[in-house]
């Protein structure tokens, strides 16, 4: 059982830092394939693991922790301006234009941006990935981070491991 706390712990984890690995199917098949593993704990484990794991996203977004500088934007040589590469260019300003006019309203209302930040990690929408980049931008209180993601986490996949029969019955 324990053993399988870790690996649950170690998926967990490793799903909050690559967003491609779906923790709610391995918490369905794990809970379902073993029954035996508490599902309060599981849903403990996994609600640790995730939110450990976005502090990395959070701090990068609060600016305290420094990238690598492959992923930093060097100075390149100007590329030509392709009809292609211009639409491209309009679609990310518009996005640009759009996250700093979303974290000026969360900077003036900072109870929303809690609030959103809570309801998304117990369901998903909006994206839980970006609440979070969005609560390390505004700089959510650390305190306040861990706490709402903790909970919120811990509901969603107790609630998950607690009747796995019940969610697979949906997807199948």
């Amino acid at each position: 059982m324990l053993a399988w706390l870790c690996v649950a712990f170690g998926v967990a984890f490793g799903s909050s830092l690559v967003p491609f690995i779906s923790i709610e199917l391995f918490v369905l098949g794990l809970a379902a394939q073993e029954p035996q593993v508490p599902w309060l704990a599981l849903g403990a484990v996994i609600a640790v693991a995730q939110v450990a794991g976005k502090l990395v996203y959070y701090f990068a977004a609060r600016g305290s922790i420094h990238l690598p500088a492959f992923l930093h934007r060097g100075h390149r040589k100007p590329r030509p301006m392709t009809p292609r590469r211009a639409r491209w260019e309009l679609r990310t300003k518009r996005i640009r234009g759009w996250v700093d006019a979303l974290r000026e309203k969360c900077e003036r209302h900072p109870h929303w941006m809690f609030g959103t930040y809570s309801v998304s990690s117990l369901v998903g929408v909006p994206p839980y990935m970006a609440t979070v980049v969005l609560a390390g931008l505004v700089r959510m209180r650390l305190s306040a981070f861990i706490g709402a993601g903790l909970l919120g986490r811990f509901v969603r996949f107790s609630a998950l491991a607690a009747s796995p029969a019940l969610f697979t019955g949906w997807f199948l």
